[in-house]
């Protein structure tokens, strides 16, 4: 989770982050509304958060201007992650992400952590990776955390989840300073165990769309028996009926608070990378 040339300020926020003290983690993204539009109600958000932190979600991501619609009270029992990146979709190139905040102002909102969006292969690759680099050296500064969210998305990709190019986008991100990276599940507990292998920092896969709990659940077990350190789940839980009871679902199963191991919920043995 950690190294020992780690600064005292940059464990501090680790910790508040990995609360479970594993190296697992449940970060719930709630930044869906600038790309998309409204998620909830405004006067909805405080108590959604106060929903995930009940559940036993790690952190939840949220855009400056939300954090300032939640009760400051609600950090202590959930960690919290400013996203840096936005578009939307209804932009000319809805690939095109562009830094909105600062990690200055991040911690200003008492951030433990931040958050940066790059699509690998898109026309604004460029730009995007410079982002990440500049993002990187002011978390150094600031000794601040570091989530980058890392997709193969562009108008060369052809599949998103190609292995070797979400390899490829894990590790762009490792170089330049992230200490997460968030992105997409390769399709098997075999493909995630390659990925997870070649990357030196924790890989959490991100949610994708709303399932049944059972579809979830086997999805999460799938990722970590594969070596995932986690997930990033939105829609699949502040969509759900009761986003408290399916945070804690998935909270259980990724701090193995459940009977058997995450490969026993798919019946199979664990899987490792090839060598």
């Amino acid at each position: 989770m950690m190294s020992t040339n780690t600064s005292a300020g940059r464990q501090v926020r680790l910790q508040h982050l990995y609360r479970h003290n594993d190296d697992r983690l449940l970060v719930v993204p709630l930044d869906h509304s600038v790309t998309d539009g409204p998620i909830v109600r405004h006067d909805a958000l405080d108590g959604l958060v106060g929903q995930l932190a009940t559940g036993g979600a790690d952190a939840v991501v949220l855009h400056k201007g939300s954090v300032r619609r939640v009760d400051p009270r609600r950090f202590s029992d959930i960690a919290l992650i400013v996203h840096l990146s936005a578009s939307t979709a209804q932009a000319a190139d809805p690939d095109a992400k562009y830094l909105v905040a600062s990690v200055e102002e991040a911690l200003r909102l008492g951030a433990d952590a931040v958050s940066v969006h790059v699509n690998l292969g898109s026309r604004d690759e460029r730009q995007q990776v410079a982002d990440l680099g500049s993002v990187a050296d002011a978390c150094d500064r600031w000794n601040v955390p570091l989530l980058a969210m890392m997709y193969p998305r562009g108008p060369q990709v052809r599949d998103a989840r190609d292995p070797e190019l979400v390899a490829h986008a894990a590790i762009l991100a490792a170089d330049l300073g992230a200490d997460i990276v968030k992105t997409v599940h390769v399709g098997s507990a075999a493909a995630m165990a390659d990925l997870t292998a070649a990357c030196p920092v924790p890989v959490i896969v991100a949610g994708g769309p709303p399932r049944r709990l059972s579809e979830t659940l086997s999805y999460v077990a799938e990722a970590l028996e594969g070596g995932a350190a986690g997930v990033a789940m939105g829609r699949g839980i502040f969509q759900s009926a009761d986003p408290t009871a399916t945070t804690r679902s998935v909270s259980d199963l990724i701090h193995a608070r459940i009977t058997g191991a995450p490969s026993l919920v798919l019946g199979r043995e664990p899987v490792a990378a090839a060598r």
